[in-house]
């Protein structure tokens, strides 16, 4: 009897910051995998937070262009719920619509997508999902709950302080300084892809830096500039977590921003594997799986880390939904490690199931 394939739903999109890299990222993901292991469907979110299911050959507009991406070729708009114990999409329009799905992968980067609140819709639709649960994705979200988590389990990261909003007129100049020393960088607390973060190298970029990072979070995380290599490595696994060989990033531009990112295609280098020796790659390995272990992280992740001069490695932060654009680090440090972009997609995919089967084993009642 031939297997039926997997039935699962690609999410991407979203209500962030990060939308258009979200969509540069499902792009490689539904490339990717097996038409001959998966049935997949195409589930964009909207900026306005609306699920509508997309046509797979007309799905994108400009999606060559990272400046002007936009979701395309919508074909009706859903919801997901669970039908005599299924999860399923359903049409809000059309009758007798459902589309039966056995797993979810989220390919949602920043707010309202890889910080929990997805997930824990997921969990309770009942359908597996790709990636982190609720805590690793919410605590692997927020910069400052992770370098506390990080901290207290003496795990090295650079100084760091927190501003929320309320007190944003309270802190001085001086004092942060004093904290972290000069230049510092600004971020937003709950944000990734750079967006939102400044580079301060005076008083004078002090008060502007701050009230552009405070229109993205209400809380602000204040860290030291720290002069070293910039070193990633990826994570892969629920209980026994593996890690792949370190890459490095370049950057051509002062920092790794959001345009070296994904607007400049000279905005970085990437060395992958890094030149790193033995002793170097072993010690980046495991505070990759430490940390990802203390965030309470399953499924993925990319830990970065910056490799200081006097050999002193220290973790910037972890990303629990990675970029997967043709540029991104995380497949490529796997495919380097011999683990193919096919292959990881499916072995992504297994972990959620994995998970997945843990969790039903728990029971929900009191007998």
């Amino acid at each position: 009897m031939q297997k039926r394939k997997i039935r699962i739903g690609v999410l991407f999109g979203g209500k962030s910051a990060e939308h258009e890299i979200s969509l540069l990222s499902a792009r490689n993901v539904i490339e990717g995998l097996s038409k001959d292991k998966y049935e997949v469907t195409l589930i964009g979110i909207d900026k306005q937070g609306h699920w509508c299911l997309c046509n797979e050959a007309e799905y994108l507009l400009h999606h060559d262009d990272p400046k002007k991406i936009c979701m395309h070729g919508v074909q009706d708009n859903v919801s997901l719920i669970t039908k005599e114990s299924n999860p399923c999409l359903i049409s809000l329009s059309k009758q007798n619509m459902d589309k039966p799905l056995d797993v979810i992968f989220p390919v949602l980067h920043g707010t309202y997508g890889e910080d929990g609140t997805i997930q824990g819709l997921l969990k309770l639709a009942g359908i597996p999902f790709v990636g982190a649960g609720v805590l690793g994705s919410a605590v692997g979200m927020d910069k400052d709950v992770m370098k506390r988590l990080l901290r207290d389990a003496k795990i090295p990261t650079a100084k760091f302080y927190t501003i929320h909003r309320k007190d944003m007129n309270k802190v001085s100049f001086e004092e942060i300084v004093r904290q972290v020393g000069l230049p510092f960088f600004i971020k937003p607390a709950n944000l990734g892809s750079s967006v939102g973060i400044s580079k301060v190298k005076s008083e004078k970029e002090w008060k502007y830096s701050l009230e552009h990072a405070f229109k993205y979070d209400h809380k602000v995380v204040i860290e030291e500039a720290i002069q070293g290599r910039e070193i990633e490595c990826s994570v892969l696994g629920n209980d026994a977590p593996i890690a792949s060989l370190p890459g490095e990033v370049i950057p051509c531009h002062e920092f790794y921003s959001y345009e070296a990112k994904y607007l400049d295609d000279k905005g970085a280098n990437f060395e992958i594997p890094a030149h790193l020796s033995e002793e170097e790659i072993k010690k980046v390995q495991q505070l990759a799986i430490a940390a990802y272990e203390t965030l309470c992280c399953e499924g993925m992740a990319r830990v970065d880390f910056f490799l200081q001069v006097n050999g002193e490695i220290k973790v910037n932060e972890i990303n629990t939904i990675p970029g997967f654009t043709k540029i991104s680090m995380y497949p490529k440090m796997w495919q380097a490690s011999g683990l193919n972009y096919s292959r990881l997609l499916d072995r992504l995919v297994e972990l959620a199931l994995e998970k997945q089967s843990y969790t039903t084993m728990l029971k929900t009642t009191f007998e």
